[in-house]
């Protein structure tokens, strides 16, 4: 059976000259703002890009004019396929990304032309959300009757692997690494704050599983670093005026130096990869506001990235899916 993986990302823009059309797609997604009226809703990513695509820039031009996501998922995909090669399986890993390029459908021709008879559809979200992997697979089954070729491929869908072993190594590593670095490196003594990408209230309130997935991925990696750190959750990137996840960030920060803490360690739990949400907002924003509001020592735990046990986490879940 000829192999193929397909990874699923979110996409970013790669210069500020896409920050707008990259934001119109993103917004145009009914799994990210959901109307009750379908028909409204390009025209309110219009509205909404148009309105934030300065102000976004404004942050990509921070970290160098453009998100490196794309780079990073191939260089992903290239390690994933050496790992694979590795362990005997010869498989051709694709890149598909929901917002940007190159987007599922330009993974699904090069799919069929490949001749693929074996599918993993693996989306680089750990925790299931319908914003993420769910948006990502509803794209993915709206292309299978486009297609011809494609629907007599044996396909395996993962919705989530927030709780796989190499995956909650892979971070304990990184993070135990980063607790070595501080001034006072007793684990006692430094406070590890897991921020995760927020969804809005609502989404959890009709049974998403997301929150309970994120929690359960902060509970596991404490147990594998002992549970020696004070451990806290919060939630980034709000967008809209309706309730999304609580606390947020920067006021669980405010909190934390309220009480004295002087060691925090940022943990990106719901990304694997450097974006805007890693590189601006916890890199830039967020240190700067631990500045303002006297936390000593703010650091972060580096996103996974190529880290090689991540690596080989993702190639355990490929192998453990063709059984």
């Amino acid at each position: 059976m000829k192999l193929g993986v397909l990874l699923f990302n979110l996409g970013g823009p790669e210069t500020l000259a896409d920050v707008r059309p990259f934001l119109f797609n993103l917004f145009s997604d009914p799994e990210i703002v959901r109307l009750p009226i379908r028909a409204m809703q390009k025209p309110l990513a219009w509205l909404i890009a148009t309105a934030r695509h300065k102000k976004s820039s404004g942050y990509y031009a921070q970290i160098g004019g453009g998100s490196p996501l794309r780079r990073i998922t191939e260089e992903q995909a290239a390690a994933l396929r050496g790992e694979l090669d590795r362990r005997g399986f010869e498989a051709n890993i694709y890149v598909g990304m929901r917002y940007w390029r190159p987007d599922a459908e330009e993974a699904v021709d090069q799919i069929v032309r490949d001749g693929v008879e074996e599918l993993i559809l693996l989306p680089l979200y750990p925790q299931f959300s319908v914003s993420t992997t769910g948006s990502s697979f509803k794209d993915f089954e709206a292309l299978i009757g486009k297609r011809n070729g494609l629907q007599r491929i044996r396909r395996h869908y993962i919705r989530q692997w927030h709780t796989h072993k190499t995956y909650i190594e892979a971070l304990s590593l990184q993070i135990a690494e980063e607790i070595e670095k501080f001034p006072d490196p007793n684990p006692t003594r430094v406070h590890l704050l897991f921020s995760a990408h927020s969804v809005p209230q609502s989404y959890i309130e009709r049974g998403d599983p997301y929150l309970q997935h994120i929690e359960e991925t902060v509970r596991l990696v404490s147990e594998e670093l002992g549970g020696l750190s004070p451990v806290h959750l919060s939630f980034q990137s709000k967008v809209g005026p309706v309730k999304w996840l609580e606390p947020s960030t920067d006021a669980k920060l405010r909190e934390l130096a309220s009480q004295g803490v002087e060691q925090v360690l940022a943990i990106p739990i719901s990304f694997v990869s450097d974006h805007i949400e890693t590189l601006y907002e916890l890199d830039i924003l967020y240190k700067k506001l631990a500045d303002e509001i006297d936390v000593k020592v703010y650091r972060r735990v580096p996103a996974l990235n190529c880290n090689p046990t991540f690596i080989k986490a993702l190639a355990d879940i490929v192998c453990e899916n063709l059984k």
